[in-house]
């Protein structure tokens, strides 16, 4: 199905909101960038390098997440875990993505009322 440039544009700025809430759900166990990336892919979150990597530099700087850097192997890895305070920020935007959920379900089998 190939969608329009509008319809694209809209779509990916949904995704953009829950990028946040996906990385914050996902990261409760360590995972370097690049596997939380294909990760999120195959999830279907899809989210460009160039994105996500930033994204995650943000998250730590705002302590949502921790990382540390794993050197046993020939290339070094920076693995990301959800913080403390990550983990309250993810349960707050579950809880407001449920009360979204909850509100476009009742908004589409609401009947109009009349005179709109």
């Amino acid at each position: 199905m190939s969608m329009d440039e509008t319809t694209q544009l809209h779509v990916q700025e949904l995704r953009r909101g829950t990028v946040v809430l996906a990385c914050l759900v996902r990261l409760t166990t360590p995972e370097y960038g690049y596997a939380l990336l294909e990760t999120l892919s195959e999830l279907g979150f899809s989210v460009d390098a160039g994105t996500l990597y930033p994204l995650l530099r943000r998250l730590e700087k705002q302590g949502l997440l921790s990382s540390a850097w794993n050197t046993d192997e020939a290339r070094p890895r920076k693995f990301y875990t959800t913080s403390a305070l990550g983990h309250e920020l993810a349960a707050t935007l579950t809880t407001e993505w449920h009360a979204i959920d909850e509100s476009l379900r009742a908004l589409k089998t609401r009947a109009p009322r009349e005179g709109n």
